[in-house]
């Protein structure tokens, strides 16, 4: 099962926004409030809130993307989900899925540190705004890696065991090639 946790901070943040709250006021009330579930679709899990699938669109709106890192930031945040994260474990085993695939800033250092094989996927700031530029969004790249490396409540850090892949250097089909023989590699070992 592949697991987008970016998308699980965009929630949040969509939802706060839309609530007319902003990082730096009291969560707690409202995050307690807020219901973070899962739908499976082919081979995903997508984050639901309140019972309500997300229009993928709306996660990716300029507004979530200037607000994502400073609520991504918020210890409450970060604690509720968190425990979400981790639940998706259980819920790949429960769909009967052969294994659990999670991309996300602190999945290898903070969610399962254990993982068996943990692949941390890095760029220059260069390539990744081209990036975001060829899927028709804006971002500010640097500002969010900023904010993310330097929050106090798990920062933005190559997780220990991990083995980095500069996917700047390669097309999308070798990065993919890289990983298959990664996990192969795991699998014999």
């Amino acid at each position: 099962m592949h697991v987008d946790t970016g998308s699980h901070y965009r929630a949040v943040t969509l939802a706060c926004l839309q609530a007319g709250i902003g990082p730096e006021e009291d969560l707690t009330g409202f995050l307690s409030g807020l219901e973070l579930g899962t739908v499976i679709e082919g081979n995903s899990a997508c984050i639901c809130l309140n019972g309500e699938k997300i229009d993928p669109a709306s996660l990716r709106s300029e507004a979530v993307n200037k607000n994502v890192s400073p609520f991504a930031a918020v210890p409450e945040v970060r604690e509720k989900v968190k425990f979400y994260q981790r639940a998706q474990a259980e819920i790949a085993q429960k769909e009967s899925f052969t294994g659990l695939i999670m991309e996300g800033r602190d999945i290898g250092s903070v969610i399962f540190p254990n993982a068996d094989l943990k692949i941390y996927l890095i760029a220059d700031e260069a390539t990744r705004s081209a990036r975001r530029k060829d899927e028709g969004q804006s971002d500010t790249i640097a500002e969010r890696d900023k904010i993310d490396s330097s929050r106090k409540t798990a920062p933005l850090k190559q997780p220990e065991g991990s083995i980095a892949i500069n996917t700047g250097n390669f097309t999308l089909k070798e990065v993919i090639a890289q990983v298959v023989d990664l996990y192969k590699g795991n699998l014999s070992n």
